[in-house]
Formats: structure tokens, sequence, C-alpha cells
């Protein structure tokens, strides 16, 4: 199992920063989300900088509207074409939204006969994600909502799956039983790892109600072997670097600890303390 950062987790500070960050606490790779920061540059060129710090294991596909980067469609197709060229070996992405009246970028979903082939050119894996239910009634504003149908539709699709497990938490506290479920349905390529409860999303583990140490446990035990990535909202994290970094260090551990992943050690590097 390969243990990585989402560079979202602290979107506050510079891409470089954050890469720098995770690569001294022991991460394997770093997942980007395509921001502001992707708007008026050579990508290609950034990517590849990023990476010699930290490898890039997966872009996430905008969620907002970018200078440039056109509609939804257009935003996952240039994901994935930028991923090709930075041999990036996955990209993510949100279904759409009925709430948002998102009609055009789901008809041209359901248009898409193979995913793999269509937008991946079976160089990219193309993984879509869980999407967290809201609001009083507890709705998903998303189509997809429903674990059975999209399960279907990612195996109709040649389509697989990014396994959040705070949004799934948003409609189900004890969600194992829909984890096995995507799990089984053999789509399952990348996952989100976070804690939910008191209606947030992306809390550090133990912040929220799931039950995510046996979540843990269940893919050591199952074999998962793609990747776990850690996506918390900054707001998990204390503001000085020297805490951030023991905040890290600390859910580093515990993901070592709990998925059986080889743990490097503490390392002693600029800004950290002896915590021993």
């Amino acid at each position: 199992m390969k243990l990585v950062m989402s560079a979202g987790s602290l979107y506050t500070l510079e891409l470089e920063k954050i890469f720098e960050l995770a690569r001294d606490t022991g991460f394997d790779a770093m997942e980007v989300i395509i921001n502001y920061d992707f708007q008026y540059q050579d990508n290609v060129a950034l990517l590849n900088d990023l990476g010699q710090i930290l490898p890039v294991a997966s872009l996430h596909a905008p969620f907002f509207q970018l200078d440039g980067w056109g509609n939804k469609i257009d935003q996952l197709k240039r994901t994935a074409n930028l991923a090709m060229e930075c041999d990036i070996p996955l990209i993510n992405f949100h279904p759409p939204a009925w709430m948002a009246f998102e009609f055009k970028f789901w008809r041209w979903l359901k248009r898409v006969a193979d995913f793999q082939e269509e937008i991946g050119k079976n160089q990219v894996i193309i993984t879509m994600e869980n999407m967290p239910c809201g609001g009083a009634f507890k709705t998903n504003p998303y189509y997809l909502g429903q674990t059975q149908k999209m399960i279907n539709f990612l195996q109709e699709h040649n389509l697989f799956l990014t396994f959040d497990t705070a949004h799934m938490g948003t409609s189900k506290a004890n969600f194992l039983v829909d984890f096995h479920l995507f799990y089984d349905s053999g789509t399952m390529r990348n996952i989100h790892f976070s804690d939910y409860g008191y209606g947030k999303e992306h809390l550090l583990p133990g912040h929220g109600v799931l039950p995510l140490t046996r979540f843990l446990n269940h893919l050591r035990e199952t074999g998962y072997n793609e990747s776990l990535v850690l996506e918390l909202s900054p707001h998990e994290f204390p503001e000085e670097e020297e805490l951030i970094r023991e905040s890290l260090a600390e859910i580093f551990e515990y993901l070592c600890q709990e998925t059986r992943h080889s743990f490097p050690g503490r390392r002693q590097v600029s800004g950290a303390r002896d915590r021993d």
C-alpha cells in the first residue's frame, strides 16, 4: 500500500513547501489538486519540478472554474493529458451535480463507452470519486449518489473509483458495508482517507465518528495494494510549521502502524524537534 498525501491538506501553503513537509514526514508520494496555481504557467514544468521533491502519484481534476481550463469536460480531458505528459499514473474527478445543473457534463459522461481508452488512452488510470450528502435531509446533490448505481456506471463505462471515507461517512457513519460493495466490484484504485463527524468532513482520524482503524485493518487484511491518500482540511493543522510537522508525523506513524507500512523512523529535518 502506498501512503500518499493530498496537497489540498495544506493548500494555504506554497506547493513546494507542502511537498517538502510530506517528503520529510516519510510519505511515498503526493496527490495534487489542479487549482489556481495551474492557471498561468507551464504546468508540465511545475509538476516536473515538484516531482523532484516527491513523486506525484495522482492528479485531482479541478472542481471549480479556472481560467483557460474550460468546462468540466475540458477540465477532465486536460487533466488526463497533463498526467500523460508528466508520467503521472492516475487522475480523479468529481461526478456532475444535478443540484448545480451540470446536465451537459452528465450527458457527456454517459456517452463515454470506455474511460480508460477514450480519456486515459490506456496510459493514465481514470477514477471518479464518491461524493457527500449534505443539508438537513442528508441529500446527495450528485448524480450516482447511490452506491449500487455508481458501481453499475463504473463497470459499464470501464471507469475506476476513488473511494472517499469522509464522503461516504456523511450518509453512513458505519460505511464498511458500502466500502466492501465497492471493493468487491473490482473498481477501487485510490482512497481518500479522513474522518467525518458533527457535520464536518476531512477531519483528523479520531476527530470524527468513523471506524477508521477498523477500515485500515480491513485494507490490510484484504491486501489492498493501491494508494491511501491522506486528505484533510487545513483547519485540522496548527499554523506554525514546526507544529504542522509534528501533526503530520503523528498521523503518518498511525497510518504505518495500522497498515503495516514500513515506517522510516523520525527524521531530523530543519525546523523539526526530536520528539522521542
